[in-house]
């Protein structure tokens, strides 16, 4: 019975990453630049319900911003949003961005990067390598 269980599980959470990878590639062109003054947010998209690795995810992501960039979190030049796709405000932003599920993406203007497959990936075993994902995206935009 809890092979089973283990295996349906397996299978949702990889039907919910194949999904939201459709959706949230990055933007055309080569290496993502930005202007001065554009601000970073990173963006944790999530349901109400969630499991250990969502909930990992959003925890390792949120402090990655919060340590490596203070002093950039603190002027408002980058952000952590954590937003609710089963919320009526989370649900108006996810359809801004066309996400339609669990995704972990850094946007800065009109360029985004997509660290989806990453975040559940490194989430729980490797959260160090995870964070440097996500300071190789913030420092490329």
């Amino acid at each position: 019975m809890k092979r089973i269980i283990g295996l349906l599980f397996l299978l949702a959470m990889t039907t919910g990453n194949f999904s939201c990878n459709t959706n949230t590639s990055t933007a055309s062109g080569g290496s993502p630049s930005v202007g001065a003054g554009k601000n970073i947010t990173v963006y944790y998209f999530h349901f109400t319900r969630r499991c250990m690795t969502c909930n990992n995810v959003e925890k390792v992501s949120k402090e990655a911003v919060d340590t490596q960039f203070a002093t950039q979190v603190k002027n408002g030049e980058i952000t952590f949003k954590s937003v609710n796709l089963d919320e009526k405000d989370g649900e108006a932003i996810g359809a801004k961005y066309k996400i339609e599920g669990q995704t972990l993406i850094v946007i800065s203007g009109d360029k985004r990067v997509d660290l989806t497959d990453k975040g559940f990936l490194y989430a729980n075993d490797s959260p160090d390598k995870l964070k440097a994902e996500i300071k190789k995206a913030v420092e490329g935009l």
